[in-house]
């Protein structure tokens, strides 16, 4: 539930960006600041003070790259508040997923005999997996994660429209690229940081993990080669410079944080064993009362028909 919860939380976010990148694409011809309610809101609050920083902080760099190393610090300064906020939400993560593994035979068992279960009986087993999870001090749902995207949304509509609606910024060029325009080049590197990130983070993954991992791990990649192909060259060089700390922040992840954490609920499991809720004891039991129900019921209505017909008789 929680993996299908945040794919659809990220498509909803992808069809955000699509809107906003159509809306401004609608008037990039003209390059006239958008004036209506949601555009020219955006444009105002966020795309115009991200103007002045970008501006300001390139003409402080100097050089013919300044504006373009404005981008990247501005992203690294995101991206460096983010990072306790992302590894707090890495470390809830591991710890959930690794007392769900140790959960995860108990919820399977639920699961089969799911199948094919009448509405009461779908009710008793859902029923059954929240006591599971409350009984071993687990939430059904989880960190979801999508903090560090909702608080980069702003800062990307920020600095899209920050370059496009500005002339002084779009004609300036980073390490030959102009950051107005779009960059195959810059957009492939970035998107490569993003895949070595996706396939850092699935070492230690059992494989069937790995195998409903991977169109979320696909989805980001993705996201980031379809948008920055048709941006500017500077939200691209936003991509670039944010896959970078993404993907430092993955070897920290995944080769420091998560050993850690594992070898803490490992401990934790050997001191504050699994409840166990429900075994195939527990179902071959409720099997057996429902036999033992059902046959009580129809032997009592065979001595109701018994009693019926002996009263038929009595009356002949």
């Amino acid at each position: 539930m929680k993996r299908k919860q945040k794919g659809i939380v990220l498509t909803g976010m992808f069809a955000g960006l699509l809107l906003l990148l159509s809306g401004c694409a609608n008037q990039y011809q003209n390059l006239k600041p958008p004036t209506g309610f949601f555009y020219g809101s955006i444009y105002k609050y966020l795309a115009i003070p991200m103007q002045k920083l970008i501006i300001g902080l390139g003409d402080a760099l100097g050089g013919k790259d300044g504006y373009g190393w404005s981008v990247v610090i501005i992203t690294l300064v995101v991206r460096l508040i983010l990072l306790p906020i992302m590894l707090n939400q890495v470390k809830k993560s591991t710890r959930q997923t690794e007392k769900m593994n140790a959960l995860r035979p108990q919820i399977d068992l639920i699961q089969k005999h799911r199948a094919g279960a009448s509405q009461e009986e779908a009710q008793r087993l859902s029923q059954l997996t929240m006591e599971v999870y409350s009984k071993n001090n687990m939430s059904m749902t989880g960190g979801m994660g999508c903090l560090p995207l909702l608080i980069q949304l702003p800062v990307f509509a920020a600095l899209y429209q920050a370059v496009q609606y500005s002339p002084i910024i779009a004609k300036q060029t980073f390490l030959g690229f102009s950051l107005g325009k779009p960059s195959i080049v810059l957009a492939i590197i970035a998107t490569l940081f993003y895949v070595a990130q996706s396939m850092l983070s699935l070492i230690g993954i059992p494989e069937a993990q790995r195998k409903q991992m991977m169109s979320m791990l696909i989805i980001g990649p993705g996201m980031t080669l379809f948008i920055s192909l048709f941006a500017p060259a500077a939200l691209a060089l936003y991509f670039l410079a944010g896959g970078i700390m993404i993907l430092v922040q993955q070897i920290i992840t995944t080769f420091v944080v998560q050993p850690k954490i594992k070898a803490a609920v490992d401990r934790e499991l050997k001191e504050n064993p699994i409840v166990t809720v429900v075994d195939e004891n527990s179902f071959a039991k409720a099997e057996t009362a429902e036999d033992q129900a059902e046959t009580t019921e129809v032997n009592q209505l065979h001595q109701d028909l018994r009693a019926r017909n002996a009263g038929k008789q009595q009356r002949k």
